[in-house]
Parts: C-alpha cells; sequence; structure tokens
C-alpha cells in the first residue's frame, strides 16, 4: 500500500444432534459469529456503529490473513496509473499494532516488502545483491503506527484515537464481489495529515475486515489497495525475506 513510496520520499450453527466431535477452531469461529451478530442487532438503526462493532467482533479472534493484492498509485498531474500486482501475509502478536507484513508483488517490478517490529527491508529483484533496511522507530514511527491501523487486526478505539471516522459515501458498495460498507478516515496528527489527508476503507460485511483502500495523499492523487482471495486466520509462521546468499544490506535514510 505504498510503503516504498512512504519510506523513500465460513461458518453455520450446527443442527441439534448427538453430542459431535469437537472440531479445532470451530467453538471460537463461533463465538466471533455470535459477537458478530449481537454487534450487529445493538446498532442496526446506526451503520457507522454496525460497521464498527463488526470491526470490533472480528479484531477479538484475528491472528492473520493471506490474500491477492492490486495496488494503484494515482499521479494525478500527468494522470498515471502505477500498478502493483501480488500477495500480502499478515500475522498479528498479542496488541494490535504487533503486527507483520509482507507484501510480495510480482508485477510489474518484483520486490518484497517485509515489515515486522520496528524495522522494514525492501528487496527488489532486479537489483539482486541488497536489501534495503528502514528503522521505523524514530522518523516514521508515529507515522507507521497510524499506517498500520488500517490495515488489519486494529479496533474501533484504536480507529477513533487516531483518526475522525465518519461514514463513507456511498456507505454500501460492492467491491471485488464483496459487499461492504465504507468509512472515511481523517488523520487527527498533523505529522500523519502532510502524508495522508484522508482515507478511505471498505469493510467486508461478512468478513469484518478491509477488503479495499485508498489513501488520498493531496492534489488529486491517491494510492488504491484492493484485496482479493482473501483467507483469514491461515496458518502463518513468522514472515521473512527468502534472500538469496550474500545479499548486502543498505540503509539509504541512515543519518
Amino acid at each position: 500500500m505504498g510503503w516504498t513510496r512512504l519510506l523513500t520520499k465460513d461458518t453455520g450453527l450446527q443442527r441439534p444432534s448427538q453430542t459431535p466431535l469437537r472440531q479445532p477452531g470451530r467453538a471460537p469461529r463461533q463465538a466471533v459469529l455470535l459477537l458478530l451478530a449481537a454487534a450487529l442487532s445493538v446498532h442496526a438503526d446506526d451503520p457507522l456503529e454496525a460497521v464498527l462493532a463488526r470491526i470490533d467482533a472480528t479484531t477479538a479472534g484475528f491472528k492473520g490473513l493471506k490474500a491477492e493484492v492490486k495496488k494503484v498509485a494515482h499521479n494525478d498531474v500527468i494522470n498515471v496509473d502505477e500498478t502493483d500486482i501480488g500477495t500480502i501475509m499478515v500475522k498479528r502478536g498479542a496488541k494490535s499494532k504487533d503486527l507483520q507484513m509482507l507484501f510480495d508483488i510480482k508485477q510489474p517490478d518484483a520486490k518484497k516488502v517485509l515489515v515486522t517490529g520496528s524495522k522494514a527491508w525492501i528487496y527488489i529483484v532486479k537489483n539482486p545483491n541488497e536489501v534495503q533496511e528502514y528503522d521505523l522507530s524514530r522518523k516514521f514511527r508515529g507515522m507507521f503506527e497510524q499506517y498500520l491501523l488500517l490495515g488489519f487486526g486494529s479496533n474501533s478505539r484504536d480507529l477513533r484515537d487516531a483518526y475522525t471516522v465518519k461514514l463513507g459515501q456511498p456507505a454500501s458498495e460492492v467491491v471485488a464481489g464483496e459487499k461492504t460498507t465504507k468509512i472515511e478516515l481523517v488523520p487527527k496528527s498533523r505529522e500523519m495529515l502532510t502524508q495522508v489527508k484522508k482515507c478511505e476503507i471498505w469493510i467486508s460485511d461478512s468478513k469484518g475486515v478491509a477488503v479495499q483502500q485508498k489513501l488520498h495523499t493531496g492534489g488529486g492523487d491517491y494510492q488504491l489497495a484492493t484485496y482479493t482471495n482473501m483467507v483469514i486466520n491461515p496458518a502463518i509462521g513468522d514472515l521473512k525475506l527468502d534472500l538469496p546468499r550474500g545479499v548486502k544490506t543498505v540503509k539509504p535514510l541512515k543519518e
């Protein structure tokens, strides 16, 4: 979703029967669904509160995801779109901001972006002898933490602490075959506002996670990420870059 740019500028209820065999992971999924159903019934008359409750219900059991991703960076002055196509994997730790993310871009120029802890690495395949490392703990820390909120596993309190949140217009849209509710976020942080003026997030009505995100960066420019073939809570180990031997680590922003 533009980190290179920022750094460098199913289930149902079981019918009553004999005592069923316990299925691993089924009870937690059903618990999340029950939370979701309860939340939606409470906020049925308020679409914004309903979608935020949906996010909270999903966050309660969110461990990670994998999906295909299409990222479009639009330059309004010259009316040009740069499009990246690849995959994303996300793994969440104990805290909502404790995320590992791995973007594996396949087209047009193969590259991998890994974000874990306070570090980010970018490996560009056409430059196979080096990997770029960035320290997010200083200059980019505040923006990095807010950026993570736009992704996956954040709750409504986190979003409202960092953004002014309102219902998008139109509020209901179909994105990549998914019925969604759109919310609009305006950063409260002046630092974040220098990079992102407004964010739009399309939350899946069935999954409770973002299936599309649009960051308006000013002057008509934007970055749009759309996620498809999403799998919630797959088995994912620690994310890492699979690099060839002898790759040199460089730090472009080292003071």
